[in-house]
């Protein structure tokens, strides 16, 4: 049996579709999206279980489905690269979170403020990564030796990630963000959460719609990190494509549940540079050795949980120091 097969026929990219823009509609009209409020941690945590357990679940159904009609060795395979394409993207999505608090913080954003503006960034960053994602899987089946450009280029940047971690980056030294504040007409203050209005018949900007933009690039940024590290579980578009989205579909949750704890896991930085270093080996030798998916999710399991336990275990032992 193939099990290098494209599972994804037309119905199936069809029926995904509309259900994430089912929760997005639901998010954005129905749970109080379009209103402005601080997200606090117990309604994060509660989104977040509920992103979780629906990519769960169509994993399930795509078990049964696969297994009905290919067979339980296509069906295991395939529910094994989802669940391992999916931790990763998790995981890399907190160096996202990582960022989004530093521009929070950079610009002042009130709390009640970021959600509008997150859920923007999660929709751009839909569209950009399907758009990478189909791009990257043609150039696959096409280029073959393309693999190897993404490999070197993942373990180039987990080594640049782990020499960098302790960095801090400066926005006040961003030559992008510094140009566009000088081509564009600005308020002094936030005006709600509008991105722009309208004040003698000219159109303004806020600074929320500055942060939007370095949101958005953002987004860009880490798009380019994740999208060939998924490629290294494998190369099924349909796999690639739901498992990245349903990491980024639960990110603004994450965001808001991980936010005030960022400090506690400050190691964490090191654990994700090490995905990136893994995966990318994995990548560069797949003409050689080929790492099984379940050994890749349980070293990719491993090495978050270690780097994440031992981020809380340095900061408790700092706390108690402290305190003495």
């Amino acid at each position: 049996m193939d099990t290098a097969l494209n599972i994804g026929e037309p119905w199936m990219w069809a029926v995904f579709t509309a259900f994430v823009l089912a929760m997005l509609a639901i998010d954005l009209f129905l749970v109080g999206g379009n209103k402005a409020h601080k997200v606090g941690f117990k309604e994060a945590a509660a989104w977040s279980v509920v992103w979780f357990a629906l990519a769960m679940l169509f994993n399930l159904g795509l078990w049964w489905y696969l297994k009905g009609s290919y067979g339980s060795e296509i069906a295991d395979t395939k529910s094994m690269e989802f669940l391992t394409g999916y931790l990763i993207e998790k995981s890399l999505a907190v160096d996202n979170i990582f960022v989004f608090l530093m521009i929070f913080t950079f610009f002042a954003v009130p709390a009640e403020f970021q959600r509008r503006v997150l859920i923007y960034g999660v929709i751009g960053a839909i569209v950009m990564r399907a758009i990478m994602i189909l791009a990257g899987a043609w150039l696959i089946q096409e280029f073959h030796w393309i693999l190897y450009l993404f490999g070197a280029f993942l373990v180039i940047t987990g080594i640049k990630m782990l020499i960098f971690a302790e960095a801090e980056p400066d926005l006040n030294k961003n030559p992008l963000l510094n140009w566009i504040k000088g081509h564009m007409r600005l308020t002094p203050d936030y005006r709600g959460e509008k991105f722009w209005v309208m004040e003698n018949g000219v159109r303004v900007f806020t600074p929320l719609f500055l942060v939007l933009i370095m949101i958005e690039l953002s987004d860009v940024v880490f798009a380019v990190d994740s999208i060939p590290a998924i490629f290294a579980i494998t190369t099924d578009p349909f796999i690639v494509f739901t498992s990245n989205i349903f990491a980024i579909l639960g990110l603004r949750a994450m965001y808001f549940m991980l936010a005030g704890l960022a400090d506690r896991f400050h190691l964490l930085k090191y654990g994700l540079a090490l995905v990136l270093v893994f995966v990318g080996t994995k990548m560069l030798i797949v003409d050689f050795y080929k790492i099984p998916v379940g050994m890749s999710l349980g070293i990719v399991g491993l090495i978050i949980a270690t780097f994440m336990f031992t981020s809380l275990w340095v900061t408790r032992n700092r706390s108690k120091a402290a305190k003495e």
